[in-house]
Parts: C-alpha cells; sequence; structure tokens
C-alpha cells in the first residue's frame, strides 16, 4: 500500500515520494547535501530550513500554533481519503460481486484499475500544484474524489464502477503529492517530523477505517466513510493559508507576507525567514534544468539503481493484492473474511506508529533487511497455507497459517514501503 512519510533526517528534513509516483518541485527542496552524501546517509534531498530569531529558531508562538495545527489537520483530511480510496475494495467484495453481478476477473480489474488512475495522477501532480497552486490541487482532487464515491454509490453495472475507482485513482495520485509537500511547506523546523508523521498515520488510519466499518456495512454505504473527509477537506480549504513558499514562488508578495504571518504569529517577526525563504528560492532558479539523461550519468547510476530497485521490489511483493483481495483470501482460506479484514485493520495504526519509531533509531539498512525477510516469511507461510488445502493435508492448520502468514506480511510491508520510499526519492 502507498505510504508517504516526511521526516527529520540529520539536521534538516526529508520528503519522500508517494506510491503514486509524486515528485517534489524546486520551490521546496535544495540540492543534495554535501554531493554525494556519508556513510550511512539515506540519499535523500533536504528542505532548506529558515525561521528568525523571533520564531524561536524556526518554532512557533502559542498564538499561531492553533493556525498551524488546523492547517495540518485539513491537509491530512486527504491523506485519509488516500487510505479510504485503498482499503475500499477489500470488505466489499461479496457485496459488489453478489449485487452487481461481477466475475473474480471484473472485480479483480475493478480493485486493480485504482492503480491506473494513480499514475495519471501522479504524471500530472506536480505541475498542478505548481500551476494552481497547493490549495487548489487539493480542492480539485476532493472534488473529483466525490464524484467517484458518487459513482460507486449509484453504480448500476461495471462501467460506473470502473469509471468511480478510476476517479479515485487519479485523486489519490494528486493527494499523494500535494498532502506532505503543503505540509512540509507550511511547518517549522520544530515541529516538521511529528506533523509530517501524520500524514502517513492518517493514511493508514483512513485504510483501517475502511477495513472495520466495511466489515459491518453494506458497500454503498461504505462510500461515505470516503465522502466524509473530502467534504472536511473543502470546508476547512477555506480556513487556512496558502503555502507561503508557493506564494513565493509565484510571486505573490502580500499574499506571501500575510500567509507566512499567519503561521508564525501575529508577533512574530519573519522579515528573516522571508528573505531566506525568496533568497532561497532564487538561488534554485539558477541551478541547470535536471534532465531525464542525467539518471544514466555514472555519478547517479548507482543511486537510481538502488532507489528504483527497493520500489520496483517493494510493489512487486504483491502486498497491495493482499490488500485489495484480503476478504476473498480470508473466505477461501476458510476464515471469516469480516473478521480478518478487521484485524488488518487494526493491527496497521500501531505498526505503522512503530515503523516510524524505529526508522529513525535503528537505521534504514537494519530495518530495511528485517523487513523485508519479514514479508517474505508472511508470503511464505500465506502460500503454504493454499499448498495444504490443494493437496488436502492438514486442513485444520490452513485457517490459521493464512491468517499468520497475511498480518505478518501486511505489518513488514508497511515499514518496508516506508524505507523503500525515503531512501529511493
Amino acid at each position: 500500500m502507498g505510504i508517504v512519510r516526511v521526516a527529520e533526517d540529520v539536521e534538516s528534513g526529508v520528503v519522500a515520494g508517494a506510491a503514486g509516483g509524486g515528485h517534489v518541485t524546486a520551490p521546496l527542496l535544495g540540492q543534495r547535501g554535501g554531493g554525494g552524501g556519508g556513510e550511512g546517509e539515506c540519499c535523500c534531498y533536504r528542505i532548506q530550513e529558515t525561521g528568525g530569531p523571533a520564531a524561536g529558531g524556526g518554532g512557533v508562538r502559542g498564538g499561531s500554533l492553533w493556525t498551524l495545527m488546523l492547517s495540518t489537520a485539513v491537509a491530512v483530511c486527504g491523506s485519509f481519503e488516500f487510505g479510504t480510496c485503498v482499503g475500499y475494495s477489500a470488505p466489499t467484495q461479496s457485496g459488489i460481486v453478489d449485487e452487481v453481478g461481477l466475475s473474480i476477473s471484473e472485480f479483480a480489474f475493478f480493485g486493480s484499475v485504482l492503480t491506473i488512475g494513480a499514475m495519471i495522477g501522479a504524471v500530472t501532480s506536480g505541475r498542478l500544484a505548481d500551476f494552481l497552486g497547493r490549495k487548489m490541487t487539493m480542492r480539485i482532487s476532493a472534488i473529483i474524489c466525490i464524484f467517484g464515491w458518487l459513482s460507486l454509490h449509484l453504480a448500476k453495472g461495471v462501467s460506473m464502477l470502473y469509471f468511480g475507482r478510476i476517479l479515485l485513482g487519479y485523486s489519490t495520485g494528486v493527494l499523494s503529492y500535494v498532502v506532505p509537500v503543503f505540509i512540509a511547506e507550511i511547518a517549522p523546523k520544530n515541529l516538521r517530523g511529528g506533523l509530517a508523521t501524520s500524514n502517513q498515520l492518517l493514511i493508514c488510519t483512513g485504510s483501517s477505517a475502511t477495513y472495520i466499518i466495511g466489515a459491518m456495512v453494506a458497500w454503498r454505504n461504505l462510500v461515505l466513510v470516503g465522502i466524509v473527509p473530502c467534504a472536511l477537506l473543502l470546508t476547512g480549504l477555506l480556513f487556512i493559508p496558502e503555502s507561503p513558499r508557493w506564494l513565493a514562488n509565484v510571486g505573490r508578495e502580500k499574499e506571501f507576507q500575510t500567509s507566512l504571518q499567519m503561521l508564525r504569529g501575529e508577533d512574530a517577526d519573519i522579515s528573516e525567514e522571508a528573505v531566506e525563504i525568496k533568497e532561497y528560492i532564487e538561488s534554485l532558479r539558477s541551478f541547470p534544468k535536471a534532465r531525464v539523461q542525467d539518471l544514466f550519468l555514472s555519478k547517479n547510476i548507482y543511486a537510481v539503481i538502488v532507489g528504483v530497485g527497493l520500489m520496483i521490489f517493494q510493489q512487486i511483493g504483491g502486498i497491495n493484492g493482499v490488500g485489495f483481495y484480503a476478504s476473498y483470501i480470508f473466505t477461501s482460506a476458510g476464515f471469516s473474511g469480516k473478521l480478518g479484514t478487521i484485524l488488518i485493520g487494526i493491527i496497521q495504526i500501531p505498526i505503522t506508529l512503530f515503523g516510524a519509531i524505529l526508522m529513525d533509531k535503528s537505521g534504514r539498512r537494519v530495518l530495511l533487511m528485517v523487513s523485508a525477510s519479514g514479508t517474505f516469511l508472511g508470503c511464505f507461510l500465506t502460500g503454504i497455507s493454499f499448498y495444504l488445502k490443494a493437496q488436502g493435508l492438514f486442513p485444520e492448520l490452513v485457517p490459521a497459517l493464512a491468517l499468520t502468514g497475511i498480518l505478518v506480511s501486511i505489518m513488514q510491508s508497511i515499514i518496508f514501503a516506508s524505507i523503500s520510499f525515503i531512501c529511493s526519492t
């Protein structure tokens, strides 16, 4: 499942790309620190840190903390929406198949077509966010999401189901980029790591909510779980400021000053931070434009192989397939599909928090190896359970092995995905 994480790394923040393939653009990021990075350092780009003395070296006065927290809370409604879109197909398979009359292959396409929409959204997300602004991009994504959910709710046949799912996929592709970028651009240095972690946490919360609630309500009613965060996002965007970095980048000086002042507090002296932001943007514009060919230069090829390899192997591990069709897999193994999806929903949130804590304490490489091994073990146990079922051996062990294997795979894949996205960006 796609997970986006923005976390502080070494002395500055790091922004990771999303499952949808989102990228990060010049207004936010600087060049590689020190050219090549030291031993054990993740190959990430660093955010330029700003914040004058009046702001406490990048801090926030108590009076402005409410605005900052509100802005973050509104933005992560998009993260919650991301999670609901990813988790929707798992608990709804039997209901959709029975009521609409889909074949297994048609429902399989229904589940996977989300990723097609996400790829399209990821390709357009950067340009949309840079041209229209972070808030407008989130607003458009929320509106498209609402149309996608309504298409599912009103669907009488397979075409409407596919259409709605593609719309949801497109929105997740855009949101997976613009939400973490917006949070990173509004947050001061001392709060950036904590606020950024909320993005990843809300993705898993949305997915968990869909798994748990979907086991108790009809598939058409489950649509409400996706529409509510869209409505909250649309409403909340009316009350929060635009990203000051984006406003500075497009030359909207007065709005830039107003937005930064709102986020830092009425009494805060933002002059030094404002100057640093504008100087930093000007310095970025002086750099030569990156080209696709640069990826294949000898100095970059090793990092490209490692980064792309991590992304590819994380995806072809098949965890999205398990997540999309978890209910059917549990039922096929002789375990309750509803109970299985509820258990997945329950474990996702604590394992996300656990992984975020371990990531900065145990190191990327060690945790990557452990989580990859755990993912292999989970898949192996699941495969063994279905092999035993096909051979008619130890039928009493099949449900337990399948449940254990899937839960282990889900837990380890969440950690594996988080590290993969950070180290490959």
